[in-house]
């Protein structure tokens, strides 16, 4: 049983910094942050960073983001409440109030692992992709596709299995496998320390560049957009989402467009291979179908032409060849939402790298901060692909803000999130207030305090909260986690009885689950509903 207690307390500067940074970057009303509480769960994605306020944070953010587009799409009036410190009648009193409960949260940066077809749980990582010693370090590879697996064998020279590939990394260096591997379009990074990741060249760019990057692309006229009627309150509905994305960060922003109302159709060309067990925790919500942009580029025209929303998640300039490009998109569909995710961000060195949540902790210094001995043994990981996940959400979030702005400014708009800057923010959010261990590994961090504006922020407190707006959110304590239970569910499918998470995106009216479980990849006619 979940139970509360009666007391609410003030938010802890941690938390405030992430929800403050994350809203700012989304360029939201900070007076918004009041209609937010959290429920705190002792337990819940323990680490030795700051994964659990950064996971709330971008889930919270998620969460008012939809609140306060359904409040502006519905016409819906909330009833005047005076949120904490505050007077009835304040600013945001007509947006629904917003919950984030670790225990939702927990479930749902780990639903790959909860999710359960027909009892059978889920194939996780191959066995090439893990942690291998080098003659002077550590690697990591990711081959849970077959294509990376082939690409890693054949950059390396060696038979596929886990013996010889041990036998052979152990002889070489990890910035000759890394560079070897990436250049025969495999994937393998070597593990760094913060301070190393905040002088090398990528690392120098992320830091750069705002958590989320919004862009106006044009002057194309506002859109008249209404969800009345809907019960409960969906503040997507109505808008068509074209998904072309994969693996998790990506999915899980659509899918919880989805969730929020929104028609989304994922598209995947018909010769790259999907893992059925990844496309089902993510498909939630969603419809899919398979589609040669080359031999059938009419039906996507077709699609694009009444589309709301287009997210991507290939590696940044993959699909500008096909003419998928922000301003490309804008042009012939003007009024369009872009989103774009990407592993290491769309400038730098790495932007046309390849790159996955695990590789991307193992680059910036995380993985040496969370390992055995805090960056002098073994690499460790973080409770969960949080990487992948936060970006999600906030993703998500920026394209529901960015139709928020539409309402009063039309214009075609793109949001911008990836792996690496989202990490930076971890990382960020960590340096002031260093977690036990860490502090010898954060500070090397280019100087960082956390409290900088490069990641997007607007009027932030310094962290001793003399300066600038407050997020006056509540905080209340709940029972520890003690597991999924309470925030997982079951349904039928196709492939048959599915466990699942529940989405952790929550506020007042708004939908408790997806209207329709996962279908098989690319089963769905490529048309709208």
């Amino acid at each position: 049983m979940i139970r509360y207690t009666l007391h609410s307390v003030p938010m802890t500067a941690v938390d405030r910094e992430y929800a403050e940074s994350a809203w700012a970057a989304l360029g939201g009303d900070p007076a918004l942050l009041a209609r937010v509480s959290t429920v705190v769960r002792a337990g819940a994605l323990e680490a030795r960073l700051p994964v659990r306020e950064m996971a709330r944070a971008c889930v919270g953010a998620c969460a008012l983001a939809a609140a306060e587009l359904g409040a502006r799409r519905s016409g819906r009036a909330v009833p005047p409440r005076a949120p904490a410190g505050g007077a009835a009648g304040a600013p945001g009193d007509d947006v629904p109030g917003v919950r984030v409960d670790d225990g939702a949260v927990a479930a749902a940066f780990v639903s790959e692992r909860h999710l359960r077809v027909a009892g059978r749980a889920p194939v996780s990582f191959a066995p090439l992709s893990r942690f291998w010693r080098t003659r002077d370090g550590w690697v990591r590879t990711h081959a849970n596709y077959p294509h990376h697996r082939a690409r890693l064998s054949a950059a390396l020279e060696l038979p596929d299995d886990t013996g010889s590939l041990a036998a052979v990394l152990a002889e070489r260096s990890a910035a000759e496998v890394e560079e070897t591997v990436t250049a025969a379009g495999g994937l393998a990074v070597a593990l760094r320390t913060p301070r190393e990741w905040a002088r090398h060249p990528q690392g120098a760019a992320v830091a750069d560049r705002p958590l989320v990057e919004r862009e106006r692309l044009d002057r194309a006229g506002v859109r008249t957009r209404t969800a009345a009627g809907h019960d409960p309150l969906l503040p997507a509905a109505g808008l068509r989402v074209l998904d072309l994305t994969r693996v998790i960060a990506g999915p899980v922003a659509t899918r919880t467009l989805a969730l929020l109302g929104a028609d989304v159709l994922r598209i995947d060309p018909p010769g790259l291979p999907e893992l059925a067990d990844q496309h089902l925790d993510t498909g939630f919500g969603k419809r899919s179908a398979r589609l040669d942009l080359s031999a059938d580029r009419r039906t996507f025209e077709e699609l694009l032409a009444s589309a709301d929303v287009v997210v991507t998640g290939y590696r940044p300039g993959t699909l500008d060849r096909f003419g998928l490009s922000p301003a490309a998109l804008a042009e012939r569909r003007p009024g369009i939402v872009v989103g774009q995710l990407s592993a290491w961000g769309a400038y730098g060195p790495w932007g046309g790298r390849r790159g996955f949540d695990s590789l991307v902790q193992v680059a910036t210094g995380i993985a040496a901060l969370e390992g055995a001995g805090h960056g002098r043994g073994e690499p460790g990981a973080l409770p969960a692909q949080a990487l992948d996940h936060g970006t999600g959400y906030l993703l998500a979030a920026g394209v529901l803000r960015a139709v928020t702005d539409q309402l009063d400014a039309g214009g075609s708009r793109c949001v911008r999130a990836a792996l690496a800057r989202t990490a930076r923010w971890l990382l960020d959010g960590a340096a002031p207030h260093a977690c036990p261990g860490t502090r010898d590994g954060l500070n090397g961090l280019n100087g960082s305090n956390g409290s900088g504006g490069s990641d997007g922020r607007t009027g932030s407190a310094a962290p001793d909260g003399r300066d600038g707006p407050r997020a006056r959110g509540t905080v209340s304590y709940g029972d520890p986690y003690a597991g999924p239970g309470p925030w997982l569910a079951e349904t039928d499918g196709g492939q048959g009885r599915l466990r699942y998470a529940r989405s952790p995106v929550s506020f007042g009216g708004g939908p408790a689950d997806w209207a329709r479980p996962p279908g098989a990849w690319g089963a769905d006619s490529p048309r709208w509903t």
